[in-house]
């Protein structure tokens, strides 16, 4: 266990509302009620058995070990690492290996982080910039079903809300093994009509390797805010920076031989240095009828990426390590408007959104030894913009039946200036997403679902202008701009147990074009038509008011939907994830949590499946 600390009451407020009707002098009074709730019951809100909201006090509440594994709270999500703390996390979903975050939409307070076009993998998502104590929930979706969701949300939707203030400040140290050490300082006080958050986070961490993680990083946030979720707005600077060592696999046989030590290195050199500052607002104002918001923000970020995963196969003089440099500036403007209104004595709501994002981005693959570069196997310069509409209706046909309809319509253009014209030109795709949900219920608070859509991911820019492979000289084909996917899925929720909600569903979802990470290239590439079946099972039992109880499970089959020599099962798609998690409080001055999870089979080469599987425990008890 790395630190001891934790910071804040684990049985914080779910809710507060105004319930009472008392007239005084002519006035209505309000009086303040406190709520505590056992989780929000998705039964009668939900258009899928895939959605759901998981409150502060229940991700303050799971046991983690880094930022990204917040979004474990997302049943069947598995979040993990690979090559150092400093490095985007590796995720897996819905029978996916997801590498950095591709079909993994992730916004953390509105702001999209995967990055497309990425040097080391299309949607590389880096959690590292956030501070979990000003991490408000967690609203998770999965599926091609949700109109507002587009490029990378085909296995699921991830949103993490940010604070505007804080019910107490945080001054908190830690202090763990192998160099662990962090210290939080955060605050909200008043600031004439609104509040001025600030927060700042140092980090190290070296980890159990002989040559150390010496993982640092400096997170920074200051905020100032008015009004409230509904109606109110914020502008919000953040910063962060990082510096580390890969911590790369080895090689078991030399484990086994006594050439290499466990947590040995093949190549101390290994590792990256890591920056993102951005600047953002948000707008929203609500009526009786109608609900408005408007976010926009520009993030300027930097990754130095130093890899070596053959070591020396091709350069047996000076190695093979090699350089995956991205330096991006990413602007982005999102708005939605919702309506509630009748028709014919039916509830109907309607929604209408934009999304824009433009990418101006510098990457190129180098050749290196002991992070000095060698020589330049390419370079590129790349404009990415796009546009998103999207609008989506809701009807309650009767009161135990309702729909919801949407279509979302997306447009991409590629500009790619390299350092080989033959590389060099532009490309533009547009693709149109139906989607429709029948939901039947509730029956003695138990739904049914029914959902079918498509849905999309992006392919690297520099992909769909390419004529030939920059390191060999050799034709490649061109790879499809923008990627269909078509899901369909049955669910049933239901909260009849006391204390208890269960989610159950069955779906399928096809791909196009499956992207398949090439270890030894460090990178990501479109690959054969796919196809994944599975179900999933995710429970939430909080039998009293100082147990709570996580079990999830899923398996997903997952194959190449065509015939080649290699075989037809996908490298690194998950087959089966489980996870199990018990958390206390209200037993005086102590609080705790443990958690197990479990992931795997998985084939690494085709034509083998080699299975591989690995499980993970983590435990923690403190006192206040």
């Amino acid at each position: 266990m790395k630190s001891t600390e934790k910071v804040g009451a684990l049985g914080a407020l779910l809710m507060i509302c105004a319930l009472s009707r008392a007239w005084a002098g002519g006035e209505q009074v309000l009086e303040k009620v406190v709520v505590q709730g056992n989780g929000a019951s998705e039964v009668g809100v939900a258009d899928s058995a895939n959605v759901g909201t998981v409150t502060k006090q229940q991700l303050e509440a799971r046991a983690v070990y880094r930022t990204g594994e917040l979004l474990e709270a997302t049943p069947g999500l598995i979040v993990s690492q690979h090559s150092g703390e400093g490095k985007a996390n590796q995720f897996y979903l819905r029978g996916f290996n997801l590498d950095h975050g591709t079909d993994l939409r992730t916004t953390v307070d509105g702001m999209l982080v995967n990055q497309r076009s990425h040097s080391h993998g299309q949607g590389w998502t880096d959690l590292n910039f956030v501070i979990p104590e000003l991490a408000t929930g967690l609203r998770y979706k999965k599926g091609t079903y949700y109109a507002n969701e587009g490029d990378f949300s085909s296995a699921g939707a991830v949103e993490l809300g940010y604070a505007d203030s804080l019910d107490a400040g945080i001054a908190s140290a830690g202090l763990g093994q192998n160099g662990y050490r962090r210290l939080l300082l955060a605050d909200s006080p008043r600031l004439g009509s609104g509040r001025l958050l600030y927060a700042i986070e140092g980090l190290h961490n070296d980890g159990p390797f002989t040559h150390p993680d010496d993982y640092r990083k400096v997170n920074a946030v200051l905020r100032y805010s008015q009004g409230d979720r509904a109606s109110g707005w914020n502008v919000t600077a953040m910063g962060y920076t990082a510096d580390w060592n890969a911590t790369d696999p080895v090689a078991w046989r030399a484990v086994q031989s006594g050439q290499l030590g466990r947590f040995d290195a093949i190549d101390p050199t290994d590792g990256g240095r890591a920056h993102r500052y951005s600047v953002s607002g948000a707008w929203r104002t609500t009526t009786e009828t109608t609900a408005t918001e408007v976010n926009a923000y520009v993030v300027s970020s930097l990754l130095n990426l130093y890899s070596n995963f053959t070591y020396y196969l091709d350069n047996p003089i000076d190695g093979d390590q090699f350089a995956q440099p991205d330096r991006r500036t990413t602007s982005a403007l999102n708005a939605r408007h919702t309506r509630q209104a009748q028709w014919f004595a039916r509830d109907v709501e309607n929604q209408v959104g934009v999304q824009l994002q433009n990418d101006n981005i510098y990457n190129g693959l180098l050749n290196t030894k002991a992070r000095q570069t060698l020589s330049t196997t390419r370079r590129d310069h790349v404009v990415e913009g796009s546009v998103g509409v999207w609008a989506q209706n809701a009807i309650a046909w009767t009161p135990i039946f309702r729909t919801v309809a949407g279509l979302r319509a997306d447009t991409y253009r590629f500009d790619v200036r390299s350092d080989l014209d033959v590389n060099a030109g532009t490309a533009a795709d547009t693709i149109v997403s139906p989607k429709l949900s029948l939901i039947f219920g509730p029956f003695d608070k138990t739904e049914f679902y029914v959902n079918a859509g498509s849905g999309f991911h992006s392919n690297d820019a520099r992909g769909t202008v390419i004529a030939v492979d920059p390191k060999t000289g050799d034709p490649v084909d061109r790879v499809t701009p923008l990627v269909r996917s078509k899901g369909a899925e049955l669910g049933v929720r239901t909260s009849f147990v006391p204390g208890l909600q269960t989610a159950l569903s069955v779906y399928r979802l096809d791909f196009a074009s499956e992207l398949v990470f090439v270890g030894d290239a460090g990178t990501t590439e479109a690959g054969r038509p796919s196809r994944r079946t599975g179900f999933e099972l995710a429970n939430y039992y909080k039998p009293n008011n100082w147990l709570t109880i996580d079990a999830d499970i899923a398996f997903a089959r997952a194959r190449f939907r065509t015939g080649a020599p290699e075989g037809d099962r996908i490298p690194g798609a998950v087959e089966g994830v489980g996870s199990f998690a018990l958390a206390v409080d209200n037993i005086g001055p102590w609080f705790g949590a443990a958690q197990l999870r479990y992931f795997g089979p998985r084939p690494l080469i085709d034509p083998l499946f080699d299975g591989l599987s690995s499980a993970w425990c983590f435990f923690g008890l403190f006192p206040r």
